[in-house]
């Protein structure tokens, strides 16, 4: 199954957004030939819990402004781990703990990785 170009598009403005807060360490995985829920993960660190909220917050905004549906999200602002669930694409924003602890990157490492350098350093047209 090939990623769509709505689930692309989520994942952009989730990344745009979290360079913006100075997210660490992001991770955009083509899930979509392991899981049936989703198609993409992005998985993204902060440094402590108000840059957390702060990144989660800037993904929330950016996907209104882009006319994104809100995701679902699971788990605190001032917690150490909040899901966004775009249904096609899910966000993971961590505290660097906890990703260690959880280990996205591991659990998905057999899944291909996905490039979205061109068009996060041009921006992303809404």
């Amino acid at each position: 199954m090939a990623v769509s170009s709505q689930a692309l598009r989520i994942a952009e403005v989730a990344v745009l957004a979290a360079q913006e807060k100075l997210g660490q360490d992001i991770l955009v995985v083509d899930v979509s030939e392991k899981l049936g829920i989703a198609e993409v993960f992005v998985v993204i660190s902060a440094s402590n819990e108000r840059q957390l909220a702060a990144i989660v917050e800037e993904i929330e905004s950016r996907c209104s402004q882009a006319g994104i549906p809100p995701a679902r999200r699971e788990g605190e602002r001032d917690s150490h781990w909040v899901l966004l669930d775009g249904f096609d694409t899910i966000v993971h924003v961590q505290h660097v703990e906890a990703r260690s602890v959880y280990g996205l990157d591991r659990l998905w490492k057999d899944c291909p990785s996905i490039d979205l350098g061109e068009v996060v350093s041009s921006g992303v047209n809404s």
